[in-house]
């Protein structure tokens, strides 16, 4: 760079995060802020791009916007129009696809009738319409022998063997909060989520980062890590979005994550699955097949879609995608994070690797405008 820059705020990583936080101190706070992302774009993880064939396809996996919030929603919403968009997924059992997370629909496609509306009356008799219930609840706590079956049979072919691919632990060895998250869903509603406001940005991802960023007071600089600045620009405060272990130098020991790498398959056909994305938990090494057209609702010839293969995370070597959501974990977590508490607010961390937490889109987006609001509004 050769002559030293100047600027109020340094963020690294170019995420929602970080580009979230960018925006609201350029506009709201008129500071000057630059970006450093170490990858050769901006977005994190939901960055997405055309492909050969010209299908918009989401580089790191399917990104589905979805929230209850409305002022996240609102606010992205003044940097893209939203395309409305309910997600379906199906998951492959005994041959059959049926609709995920398991409800009412999937005992008719997979049970003989008579059975199906016998657990059926069995589910609304027990819990009621409408509910999540998650499915280790029912196995440890239904006296109905009927409804015993039915959680054992959704534990064996939908939860268990799609937990140890994805994160070579079985379900008993994860923290409860994942096993929570798999419930029978009481209901007729296929969409895969429930929320009030669901879509996807119209003209993508890396078009509402760009519109996010766009900003007199906003420089970013790509495949640039923190290190390569160092004594060529200077700040008065820093945010940092990366891994806190990184940061950290990785003193207390390395937090672990898995990963993920994707199969792009370019198919010849308007489609090549029904829905958005189908889930293998028994069959072959991927969990997922997810079709981008469907998400999109772009028009083209052909069509892609990406299988998904969870990995483990070797640092240097791949992404970190998802916290290894186990108690022992959230303790090293907690080292750094007294680590950080030592800095004295000089340096704000925030985000997925930053808090070691997994967050979905909104979420990461909500943290960011609270950050700002209660941390960087009143300081």
């Amino acid at each position: 760079m050769g002559v030293t820059m100047q600027v109020d705020w340094l963020i690294v990583g170019a995420g929602f995060t970080g580009a979230v936080l960018a925006e609201r101190i350029a506009s709201q706070l008129k500071q000057k802020v630059l970006i450093v992302e170490q990858r050769d774009h901006v977005g994190g993880n939901a960055y997405d791009y055309y492909d050969e064939q010209g299908v918009l396809v989401h580089q790191y996996g399917p990104h589905i916007f979805h929230t209850n919030a409305k002022h996240v929603w609102d606010y992205l919403g003044q940097f893209t129009q939203w395309r409305s968009y309910y997600h379906h997924v199906l998951g492959v059992v005994d041959g059959k696809q049926v609709p995920v997370p398991f409800n009412l629909n999937s005992l008719y496609a997979l049970f003989p009738p008579h059975y199906a509306a016998k657990l059926e009356q069995a589910l609304l008799n027990e819990y009621g319409f409408n509910v999540k219930v998650p499915i280790l609840k029912i196995r440890e706590s239904a006296n109905n022998p009927d409804l015993k079956f039915l959680a054992d049979y959704i534990y064996q072919n939908v939860f268990h063997h799609y937990t140890l691919k994805q994160w070579n632990l079985t379900p008993e060895e994860l923290a409860p909060s994942v096993t929570a998250r798999v419930p029978i869903y009481i209901s007729r509603d296929d969409r895969y989520f429930q929320d009030t406001y669901q879509g996807l940005p119209k003209h993508g991802y890396t078009n509402l980062f760009r519109n996010l960023l766009n900003h007199p007071n906003i420089k970013v600089l790509l495949n640039t890590n923190q290190a390569e600045i160092e004594g060529e620009v200077k700040y008065k405060r820093l945010i940092y979005t990366g891994a806190i272990d990184d940061y950290f130098q990785h003193i207390h020991g390395e937090l672990p994550y898995r990963s993920l790498r994707f199969n792009f398959i370019h198919h010849p056909d308007e489609h090549y699955q029904t829905v958005g994305t189908v889930n293998y938990p028994n069959e072959y090494h991927y969990t997922r097949v997810t079709e981008f057209k469907h998400l999109t609702g772009q028009r083209c010839f052909g069509t892609t879609y990406i299988e998904e293969y969870p990995q483990a995370y070797i640092r240097g070597e791949n992404i970190p995608y998802y916290p290894i959501p186990k108690d022992e974990y959230r303790q090293l977590y907690k080292k750094y994070e007294e680590e950080a508490q030592k800095l004295n607010g000089k340096v704000l961390f925030a985000g997925r690797l930053a808090d070691y937490q997994y967050y979905n889109m909104d979420q990461a987006v909500a943290r960011a405008l609270s950050l700002f609001e209660k941390n960087i509004c009143t300081a």
